[in-house]
């Protein structure tokens, strides 16, 4: 084979799929919006089960479930009747999936569900199923086709039931109104957890206050800026932030001035600086350090000044 062939075979495959994930908004209906609230509303957990490759699918949207603030757990629909069953309690919906709704064992697990009195949601690409027959609700997953040149591996089809997890997802975060604050919750670890959890307050020196007064002279305002090694030191008016220093204004300062002995610190400060509260996401302090193109900010607490935060605190924690 060639290789413009494989590549041929690959953006048809990704074409086949993208193109049943688009029919898929079609698809969207009032009964989906009926599925969004009755989970949202639901006192128990959302069972999800299913099969072979939607069995895996049904894994990861139990995953983003219970990642966005929708408990979740998942059944096998195969283990179901060797007693996993037992994990439906009264109060659960039941969502399963299956491309032709009559696979053996959903066949064999739906009538058992039904008895069990849960409500029961279809994920599927075959409304004329036993599957759809027996549900309270469908979602539909149609596709025309397969990626699999035999149409018969399912490719589109889970790439097709993926999608709709993802929308009911999304939908129900939406719907309870989930915040960031919320995510944190289920993700302290890793970078995710970093970037969803870590403040300001987390990061910078609270030992080391580089400042200097408005009347410092110019060898005051080197030394605060070469102790503490910010690349900056804060102007201070009776504990309030009147601007700011960096080794920048130094070298620009240098470059135009040759009478040095009458410099101070507010001759050659930037007024105005940025600041951010020590409360703040270390996040939200990376932005506006990009927006602003600056490598430090000048943190307060509760207005006044408490120290810096520099580009390298940012780094140092995997922020960046």
């Amino acid at each position: 084979m060639r290789s413009t062939d494989i590549q041929a075979i690959a953006r048809q495959t990704i074409l086949l799929e993208s193109e049943a994930v688009k029919q898929l908004a079609g698809f969207i209906d009032a009964q989906f919006e009926e599925i969004v609230k009755i989970i949202a509303g639901c006192t128990g957990k959302v069972v999800i089960s299913g099969i072979g490759k939607s069995a895996l699918i049904a894994q990861k949207i139990v995953a983003t479930f219970n990642s966005t603030g929708t408990l979740s757990s998942f059944l096998h629909a195969a283990d179901a009747i060797h007693g996993d069953l037992g994990m439906v309690q009264q109060n659960d919906i039941v969502l399963i999936i299956s491309k032709s709704g009559e696979s053996p064992e959903i066949k064999l697990l739906l009538p058992l569900i039904k008895n069990f009195g849960n409500p029961v949601i279809a994920m599927t690409g075959n409304l004329d199923s036993s599957l759809s027959a027996s549900a309270d609700y469908i979602l539909n997953t149609t596709v025309n086709q397969e990626a699999c040149p035999n149409n018969l591996a399912p490719t589109t089809s889970t790439t097709a039931q993926l999608a709709m997890g993802d929308a009911l997802a999304v939908c129900l975060m939406e719907y309870k109104g989930f915040t960031s604050a919320d995510f944190a919750k289920f993700h302290p670890g890793g970078m995710l957890g970093k970037r969803l959890y870590l403040r300001v307050g987390d990061l910078f020196m609270k030992d080391a206050r580089p400042q200097v007064e408005k009347h410092s002279n110019l060898k005051e305002v080197i030394v605060a800026i070469t102790q503490n090694r910010m690349g900056a030191t804060a102007v201070i008016k009776e504990g309030v932030i009147a601007g700011i220093v960096t080794d920048g204004d130094l070298r620009r300062m240098l470059q135009k001035e040759e009478n040095l002995s009458r410099i101070t610190a507010e001759d050659i400060m930037s007024k105005n600086p940025k600041c951010i509260e020590e409360e703040a996401l270390a996040v939200s302090a990376l932005d506006m350090m990009r927006k602003n193109n600056v490598s430090q900010l000048l943190v307060t607490r509760n207005g006044l000044y408490a120290g810096v935060l520099h580009l390298h605190d940012l780094v140092r924690e995997g922020i960046i």
